[in-house]
Formats: C-alpha cells, sequence, structure tokens
C-alpha cells in the first residue's frame, strides 16, 4: 500500500498515520522527519540541507526527494509507505510521481482527511499542552476537568503563542493555495480518496480502513 496523506494543518493527519502504522506494518515517511535525521547523521544530502536552513533559505526540492529516494531503497519500505508532508504543491506532485514511477512504487492513492476550516480555527487555536507529561486538550472541544490543569499529573497547561488566529489564518491560507489544488490533480488520477476528519478517533480511522480497502 503506498498512500500520500493530503489534509490542512489540525486536520488529523499525524494521528491517522500512527493508526495505519500499527494497523498495516508500513512505514511513515515524513520529509521533516527525514531532513532532521540526514542533518543529524552528516549525510551529503544533510550537509546540502543544513547549508540552505543556515542560510535562511528553504530546503530545495531536489534534496528532499533525493532523501526520499534514499528512504525508499530500505527493505522496509517493499510492503508500502505513507507519505506525509509531502508534495506540498503541484511541482513537487509531478516530479514525486516522476521519481516513484522510476523506482517501480508508484502511488496508489491520496488520502484526504477534510475538515472545515472553522473547526480547524478552534482544533488550532484552542490547543492546551502540558510540559510535564505531553498531554494536549482543547479548550473549545476536550477541555480539563480544572482550568489550565493537566487531567493526568496536575501541572499546569499552557497555551503556544503561534496557536494564534492571526498565525493559524496564514497557515490555513497558504495550504488553500498551495495544498489544496493537489487534490484535484489526484482526483484526475483516479488516487483521490476522502474522509471526514471530524469524530472520535476511532470511527475517523474505521472510515480511512474502509476507503483503502478500495485499493487493498
Amino acid at each position: 500500500m503506498r498512500i500520500v496523506l493530503l489534509g490542512a494543518p489540525g486536520s488529523g493527519k499525524g494521528t491517522q498515520a500512527q493508526k495505519l502504522i500499527s494497523e498495516y506494518g508500513i512505514p511513515q515517511i515524513s520529509t521533516g522527519d527525514l531532513l532532521r535525521a540526514a542533518v543529524s547523521a552528516g549525510s551529503e544530502l544533510g550537509q546540502k540541507a543544513k547549508a540552505a536552513m543556515d542560510a535562511g533559505q528553504l530546503v530545495s526540492d531536489d534534496i528532499v526527494l533525493g532523501m526520499i529516494e534514499e528512504r525508499l531503497q530500505q527493505a522496509d519500505t517493499e510492503a508500502g509507505f505513507i507519505l506525509d508532508g509531502y508534495p506540498r504543491n503541484l511541482s513537487q506532485a509531478a516530479s514525486l510521481d516522476a521519481l516513484l514511477d522510476k523506482a517501480g512504487k508508484p502511488l496508489q492513492a491520496a488520502l484526504l482527511i477534510d475538515v472545515d476550516f472553522e473547526v480547524l480555527m478552534k482544533r488550532l487555536t484552542g490547543r492546551l499542552s502540558c510540559k510535564n507529561c505531553g498531554a494536549v486538550f482543547n479548550r473549545y472541544t476536550s477541555p480539563p476537568a480544572v482550568e489550565n490543569t493537566c487531567d493526568k499529573c496536575q501541572n499546569e497547561l499552557y497555551h503556544r503563542a503561534d496557536d494564534n488566529e492571526e498565525t493559524i489564518g496564514k497557515r490555513l491560507n497558504t495550504y488553500t493555495q498551495e495544498t489544496a489544488p493537489l487534490i484535484e490533480f489526484f482526483r484526475e488520477q483516479g488516487k483521490l480518496l476522502s474522509v471526514q476528519g471530524v469524530g472520535e478517533i476511532d470511527d475517523i480511522t474505521a472510515a480511512v480502513k474502509a476507503e483503502l480497502k478500495k485499493i487493498a
């Protein structure tokens, strides 16, 4: 099973990716993780990526694709993979298609976790986290029993400074302009699958698995 996850920030891609890893025994390939690992290892691509980041530049698509290509050569991708965080625009999607076709591992589906922006805004601006145990709450949808206090360890919760309407709005606008066109790109290829990312996590997972049966 070779899929890419699509969805706006806060749609729950990361949560569902973890569920799919457990269910299907295939790895998640996150470009963020690949970059961090390559920089840490000091590989040739990692050194190029670090040079770009140190200069305040975006890491080029060629470098990211090179990292994906190297990752696909590892044995655990033989049964499939879950791509997360790439592609982010139409140009990257075309380059990724060419790379995967060359590797004999073309994408079978793009899975969209669809959530209304109003819901995403509440999810992201209402997020409360515990520095002690890492538990996450939401002042709108899943508040702690005692205000600003973690249910699990009773430590104080904090709200990230960048979880505000202005910053979140910019992230969502970037997604709309650059990443949302991928939905139509994969629809035209006949590879688009879609679920509503609202409700209980296990219910969303069940809907995801039902969609993935179409390519099993």
